[in-house]
Formats: C-alpha cells, structure tokens, sequence
C-alpha cells in the first residue's frame, strides 16, 4: 500500500490487485482531512493489506469522525469494521440498501449509522459534502460526493480503469500514463463493472452524467483509478461514450483452462 498526499487536505491510500487479462486495477481509500476527519472506504477484503497501520500513519483513527462507505462490495470493506472499533466516535455514512447488504454478512451497530442519500448534504465542520450517485456503478447503494472545499468528485467505482503496471495504478496522478490508453481501459472497465450501460436509456444515462459534471470539479477521485487532477473534461466525454462501447466478452472455462495453463512449469 503506497499513501500519497495528493494535497494539503486529501491523502490518497492506494492498493492495487492485478486482474488477470485486465490490469492493475487501483484499489483506493481516501482521507479528507475535514475538521470532522473523513475516510472513505477502507480496502480490500485481503489478508496483510495493511490498510489499519497506513491509515494510523496519517490520522489517529481515534478522531475519525466519519466513515463514508461508497457501497458495501468487498473492495471498499476490508477493514470497515476494524475501523469501527478504532474509531470509536465514528459514524457510518450508508444508505439504507447499503446497510441491508452489510447487515447479510455481520451485523452493522445501527447507533453508529447515518443514512445519507443522493442529493442530500453532510456538514464536517469546515465544508459541505453534497451526496451523489454516480452515473456508472455496480451496487444500487453507491454514493459519491462532491467536496465544494476541495473542488473535488468522490466517484466510487465511476471513472476507473485498469492499469498496465501495479507501479501506475498507484502513481499519485494518472497524467503520468497515456491520455489514449486511459480512454481505453476506461471504457473496458465502464463495460466490466457496469453493463447495463449498453442496454439503458441513452437520454436518461446522459441526464446522470450532466448533473454530476455540473459540479464542475478541479479533480476526480475514483477508487479505481490514479488520482485524476488534468484533463477533466476527457472523463466526462469518455462517460458520454461509454454506452457505445465494446461490452466486455468475459472468459469462459476454456479460456480459464488456457490461463491457468500457462502458468504450469
């Protein structure tokens, strides 16, 4: 886990898991060092990850005042709970879905839950949170937010794309890799994680991508992907094309058979 400090009021800790015949996909947890301390998600669901003692380099998790969970898929959980414990004042940032699919696997402490849902607002003291959903994801839970402070989109599992190397899928900024190729694995992986997007309304779809873009942020945070702080206006042209896309043809047991294969000695 490499932690990058991208500004004086974001830290970025970035993991990165390799996908066979994808990538690197970027896996990352975010601090947002409000005067109400945020954390935003927290890692993979993977033994030695070592996110807890990342996380303890840069914030006593004892004044973590909130804990904003994007949605309850393994990637964004691995250490929710220890978190919880750690930060005993914490509140749980949810909604009402993402709470019923946590609560399948382990109960969830309802006093320590605060529902929030798209469109709505969440004071940390010195700036305002506005809740949104993005316009591609793989969880009906999933809640971004636009920090007006840091002029910043939290996207969830929107904008990302996998990676060549696992050094550039934890880079500090994703300028570093090739306008072109992050186009590419962008749309590969709006295909992968949200399919729906080639059979929805097109009209509706793109009345999603307008309400977020009007924010007008400075900078994109995605869990998957290196922070985006250049470029901005590609990302949302690439979430307008997205629909055209190639689907993404997944594997089938001959292809997994060939896989395996070739890492026989």
């Amino acid at each position: 886990m490499r932690i990058n400090r991208i500004q004086h009021d974001i830290t970025v800790l970035a993991d990165e898991l390799e996908v066979p015949g994808i990538g690197h996909l970027p896996v990352n947890a975010f601090v947002l060092h409000a005067a109400e301390p945020v954390v935003v998600d927290t890692g993979l669901s993977l033994p030695d990850r070592g996110f807890m003692a990342a996380l303890s380099s840069i914030v006593d998790p004892a004044d973590v005042e909130w804990i904003w969970l994007t949605h309850p898929d393994r990637d964004h959980t691995g250490s929710l709970f220890d978190l919880l414990d750690a930060a005993p004042n914490a509140r749980l940032i949810t909604t009402f879905a993402g709470l019923g699919i946590m609560s399948c696997a382990r109960p969830v402490p309802i006093d320590r839950v605060y529902l929030l849902n798209p469109g709505q607002t969440l004071d940390v003291g010195d700036r305002c949170l506005t809740a949104f959903r993005p316009p591609l994801f793989d969880n009906p839970s999933t809640v971004g937010f636009y920090d007006e402070r840091s002029e910043t989109c939290f996207t969830s599992d929107c904008f990302g794309a996998p990676m060549p190397s696992a050094e550039l899928a934890t880079a500090d900024d994703v300028g570093y890799a090739p306008p072109a190729e992050i186009r590419a694995a962008q749309q590969l992986w709006a295909a992968v994680d949200s399919p729906w997007v080639h059979v929805v309304d097109e009209n509706k779809y793109l009345a999603t991508v307008s309400a977020v873009r009007a924010f007008d942020p400075g900078q994109i945070l995605s869990t998957h992907l290196p922070p985006a702080r250049e470029r901005v206006s590609q990302y949302w042209d690439m979430l307008a094309e997205a629909p055209h896309a190639a689907p993404f043809a997944s594997p089938d047991q001959a292809a997994l058979e060939q896989m395996l294969a070739s890492f026989e000695p």
